[in-house]
């Protein structure tokens, strides 16, 4: 379990909602939802009078949160050595690209590929151009 939570591994401290937002407000919600064996189709269908991007973001970063902490239970098994290629089966390849350290199309284990995905999202997450978590003034009138 200690490997699990080891902040220099797989798992990444969950991206938490401000209380007192509406976006705090909806991801208690989408959680009420989801933990009540309700139909998956009206759990993620948007609130009357939600706005949908807010709906929507708030439903991918607890879909990465969800993804992080089961990668981070199954990631001891998946070693450099064990998985030294990203695949998706027998007939399908994941090569890295990121324009930046990765230029091209790069074949890498399972487990340093994971990694610069998992760090990756984290950033777009993060990126209050993509998921903004301030109210803006144009929201507020």
């Amino acid at each position: 379990l200690k490997q699990v939570f080891n902040k220099d591994k797989t798992f990444r401290p969950k991206r938490k909602f401000e209380p007192g937002t509406q976006r705090f407000e909806l991801h208690k919600r989408a959680q009420a939802s989801l933990n009540s064996g309700v139909d998956l189709r009206a759990a993620v269908q948007l609130p009357s009078g939600e706005d949908q991007n807010d709906w929507v973001a708030v439903h991918v970063v607890d879909f990465f949160n969800r993804i992080n902490l089961i990668y981070g239970t199954i990631c001891e098994f998946c070693t450099e050595r064990s998985c030294p290629v990203m695949s998706g089966g027998p007939k399908y390849e994941y090569r890295w690209q990121d324009n930046v350290k990765y230029k091209k199309p790069t074949a890498l284990p399972a487990p340093q590929y994971m990694n610069l995905l998992m760090d990756w999202i984290e950033v777009q997450i993060n990126n209050e151009n993509i998921f903004p978590t301030r109210v803006s003034k144009c929201e507020e009138e």
